[in-house]
């Protein structure tokens, strides 16, 4: 099966079916068409794709999952789990009265939460690309949380929303425009 590295192949056997149609294109033609249907506006894009270096083989990243430092698994709770509306996954502790490790999520944004000392720096901050930025916002508005009333900033080419937990983590959600 071909993937983008042949667009060149490609874009030269649409040329050749073409031209026994009766139907002439010349090779740049090809090679745009080719290029928008990868889903790439032009060759030029296309291209700078193909020639970068790629990949050793077998290296794949899949998942970023940030690590927030909390202090107060209440008002981490309250905060993530009231306010943002995620939900816990699962709880680790090491034992009675230990510090707790946990993972949140919602709609495939994963975040750990920890009372660790050493597992992350609290005043952090973290991008969340997504899409609905506004129904979320007006989501957390409706939740008249006390601490907070996050607004929408339109900052050009996005749409932004930026929250800070009780531990001085920030979280800016970001949809680009279309």
């Amino acid at each position: 099966m071909r993937d983008y590295r042949d667009a060149k192949a490609m874009a030269k056997a649409l040329r050749e079916t073409l031209a026994a149609r009766n139907t002439k294109i010349n090779h740049s033609e090809a090679l745009e068409i080719v290029a928008r249907q990868f889903g790439v506006d032009t060759w030029n894009i296309l291209s700078a794709k193909i020639e970068a270096k790629p990949e050793p083989a077998g290296v794949v990243f899949e998942l970023a999952v940030p690590i927030m430092r909390i202090f107060d698994v209440a008002k981490a709770h309250e905060f993530y789990l009231g306010f943002l509306g995620f939900s816990i996954d699962w709880e680790h502790r090491y034992g009675d009265n230990f510090p707790l490790y946990t993972q949140v999520s919602r709609a495939g944004l994963r975040l750990h939460l920890s009372e660790h000392a050493g597992d992350a720096t609290p005043g952090s901050t973290v991008v969340v690309y997504m899409k609905g930025i506004r129904a979320f916002q007006e989501e957390l508005i409706a939740k008249d949380y006390r601490y907070m009333k996050p607004g929408l900033e339109d900052e050009g080419t996005r749409l932004e929303v930026t929250v800070t937990d009780p531990f001085q983590n920030r979280i800016r959600f970001m949809e680009h425009k279309d």
